[in-house]
């Protein structure tokens, strides 16, 4: 039969471990194990940061019942859009015109004849630049080219996709960052556990996720800001 007393610290222990975990919810705190004496903590950074590269692909369409007359159109309107690009100050080498393409809508095997234009045309001319103010400069100025007649296509993505090609230069600080946030967390429970804080015996860096600079992950491309955010996970021993 388990002694009174015995009975009575069993549930002292526990109560005070209950009121441990729910002090150090929220404070970044993971695990807390007393029997092998370790603490598990997440570190967390996060940094805004401006892209250095952009792609933007200038579709556009014409349509007719005559093969020449949509191809004619459409040369006419790659023209135009080379022509708006290099007034905005952009070279050749961040220019690439790619080749036309007209298709016959009666030549398809179902409903072919009850399309009411035979022909549909598209042309396309990227923007590659690591000018990423003057990409989003000219993305947002195209209203010449469509009152020019030029009908920039509405499909997909029509604004510049934007990237973060030095992702590795701001990678380190960024998980340095964590690493510090992490084990000032693992200080300050050492210290109020009345231990000391040991070596550290697993970290694992997590993933660094990218989102467009309103937290939107789904449209990071869109955003000329990414914001970085990592969860870095790190046990330390206590002594």
């Amino acid at each position: 039969m388990t002694h009174p007393l015995t009975r009575l610290l069993a549930a002292a222990l526990v109560g005070a471990g209950v009121a441990l975990a729910g002090f150090t919810i929220g404070q970044g705190l993971e695990r807390f194990r007393l029997a092998d004496r370790s603490v598990t903590v997440k570190g967390l950074a996060e940094k805004d940061v401006e892209s250095d590269f952009a792609i933007w692909m200038l579709t556009f369409r014409r349509g007719g019942n005559a093969f020449g007359e949509v191809q004619k159109a459409l040369a006419g309107d790659r023209d135009a859009v080379v022509a708006f690009l290099k007034a905005r100050g952009f070279k050749d080498d961040e220019i690439e015109v790619r080749p036309l393409a007209v298709q016959d809508l009666f030549a398809r095997e179902y409903g072919g004849g009850q399309q009411p234009l035979r022909f549909n045309g598209t042309g396309q001319v990227l923007v590659k630049s690591a000018r990423v103010t003057e990409v989003q400069a000219a993305s947002l100025a195209v209203d010449p080219l469509i009152q020019a007649g030029v009908q920039i296509s509405g499909e997909g993505q029509t604004g510049p996709a934007y990237q973060l090609r030095g992702f590795n230069d701001v990678k380190a600080p960024l998980l340095s960052e964590a690493t510090r946030n992490a084990r000032e967390q693992a200080e300050k429970f050492a210290a109020e556990a009345g231990a000391q804080l040991g070596p550290l015996k697993v970290a694992n860096q997590g993933v660094i996720s990218i989102s467009g600079a309103d937290g939107n992950e789904h449209d990071s491309n869109g955003s000329r800001v990414k914001r970085l955010r990592v969860v870095s996970t790190f046990v330390y021993e206590l002594r």
